[in-house]
């Protein structure tokens, strides 16, 4: 159900995104942005379950999906989302995805689970801000 709406509230913005000649963000393309992590989590999910491996541990940990974060980040042509997810214990968990454009339609490029350095680093040097 949630697709098909999104499907639809898509096919309506991708016009306003094409139209938009400022370089900021249309609330079309946010959308997008967001459906595009959203459906990368559901479709890794394993029984409710995102996987990913620690590489300092080299153990599999389980997490569970709490929230997005309503910020996009902007880094020249690529963007940054995050979201919160859980740990067995309940403790929270930032995963960042970084995304690209392809075509009309945007992909993940990478994720980075537990780590907020990389994000910071490029925050603190003015290449990725707050998308408009």
């Amino acid at each position: 159900m949630f697709r098909v709406l999104l499907a639809g509230v898509v096919a309506l913005t991708i016009a306003a995104s094409a139209a938009n000649a400022s370089g900021s963000l249309t609330t079309g393309e946010k959308i997008m942005l967001q459906a595009t992590m959203q459906q990368t989590i559901d479709r890794h999910l394993v029984d409710g379950q995102y996987f990913y491996l620690d590489r300092t541990t080299a153990l599999v940990i389980a997490l569970f999906p709490a929230k997005a974060h309503p910020m996009i980040l902007q880094m020249g042509e690529h963007f940054v989302l995050c979201t919160d997810f859980r740990d067995s214990e309940g403790i929270s968990v930032n995963v960042d995805f970084y995304v690209a454009r392809r075509g009309e339609a945007f992909v993940i490029f990478d994720t980075i689970v537990d780590d907020r350095a990389p994000l910071d680093r490029l925050m603190r040097e003015g290449l990725a801000r707050p998308a408009g």
